[in-house]
């Protein structure tokens, strides 16, 4: 019997993101699509018994949950000076760079780790994140160097980045996620519309306001829109002193899937601002909800959307709000264009599944 051992620390962070997401969505996927005579076992730091309940709930078919004795920040730390190892041998996959990454022998004992790199934040813009955090990813991608297998990256954008900041060789492999399949518009969507107070139409973003955001950008581009259509923004609560006092902006804080469904779906337009992104999992399932998009030219937007948004380039950064807003105003003022977007935005979803990304994962390791 062949067992792959998943890291899943990162579906169970305090706030999880689109990273939370993607282990949830890859694990349950390489569960359901496992070759004959494998097994997926999982790993996780210290955690209570509601939340090991909750992955045996939300990963049925899981074969065993291993559970660390050290918390994850002690886990974070132990794994990064090389302490500590996972029960058992074989494959492992890492949904982050939280990994045992140490010496191993993949062709005299078959043990192999693999490890994933969504983004390079810590090297392009380590002032949107904690300096714990910045140190500790570049701590960990040495030893992904050094121990690493495999890197799986979500797009040829961090692929290429990555490879401007460490010298990977040929393990870096690009398999990108999907939208996520929690986010299914509930049948009381008109309650929970109205109970979140959702005006006719509006303009919807995701994202706190550091600058690799570009939300601020995009508050600024609003006195530019006719119309005074507002801004929600998923994240950022009703009185954050960046939109207090700001009639047009409503922070919405963060939500459940059924209620963030909603808001997606009904949404006049979806516009992702960020000067630098990894892959866009929130673009993908703006699409998948029939949602017209608007979003930067950075690559990975670029590489995942190809023409299905409206295009907003980035370089110039004072004439940015400007630009931000034609797009969205071309968007709001012309209703072909608009249906136009919802369709190749759906079409262009469909290019991209959960059951894919775990296949070739499987695929990766069979490799190794």
């Amino acid at each position: 019997m062949t067992t792959l051992r998943v890291i899943l620390d990162e579906m169970l962070t305090t706030t999880p993101g689109s990273v939370g997401r993607y282990t949830e969505e890859l694990t349950r996927e390489l569960i359901a699509t496992a070759p004959r005579g494998c097994t997926v076992e999982a790993f996780v730091a210290a955690s209570t018994e509601a939340e090991y309940a909750a992955i045996d709930e939300r990963l049925p078919g899981l074969h065993a949950l291993h559970k660390s004795a050290l918390a994850r920040r002690e886990l974070q730390a132990a794994w990064q000076h090389g302490f500590t190892r996972l029960p058992g041998t074989g494959m492992v996959h890492a949904t982050s760079l939280l990994a045992p990454l140490a010496r191993h022998d993949r062709l005299n004992d078959g043990d192999q780790i693999a490890v994933t790199v969504h983004d390079t934040l810590a090297w392009s813009h380590p002032g949107s994140l904690s300096p714990r955090t910045v140190s500790w990813h570049r701590a960990m991608l040495k030893r992904a160097q050094r121990y690493a297998d495999a890197v799986v990256v979500p797009s040829h954008a961090v692929a290429d980045e990555l490879r401007d900041i460490i010298d990977l060789g040929d393990r870096v492999r690009v398999v990108s996620a999907a939208a996520s399949t929690a986010l299914d518009v509930p049948s009381d969507a008109d309650e929970r519309a109205e109970r979140l107070g959702l005006p006719g139409t509006y303009l919807l973003a995701i994202g706190g306001f550091e600058p690799r955001r570009g939300i601020l950008p995009l508050i600024e581009a609003l006195p530019r829109i006719d119309d005074d259509v507002p801004l929600l923004i998923v994240g950022p609560e009703a009185d954050d002193p960046a939109i207090a006092g700001n009639a047009r902006v409503r922070g919405l804080g963060t939500l459940t899937d059924p209620d963030l469904a909603v808001v997606l779906d009904r949404a006049a337009v979806y516009v992702s601002p960020e000067l630098e992104e990894g892959f866009g999992m929130s673009v993908l399932e703006a699409f998948a909800l029939g949602t017209p998009v608007v979003h930067s030219d950075a690559p990975a937007l670029l590489e995942l959307a190809v023409d299905a948004g409206v295009v907003v380039e980035r370089d110039d950064p004072e004439g940015y709000p400007e630009r931000l807003a034609a797009a969205i105003t071309s968007v709001l003022s012309d209703a072909a264009l608009a249906e136009r977007l919802a369709y190749s935005g759906s079409d262009r979803a469909k290019a991209f599944s959960w059951r894919s990304a775990a296949e070739k994962i499987w695929q990766l390791h069979a490799d190794l």
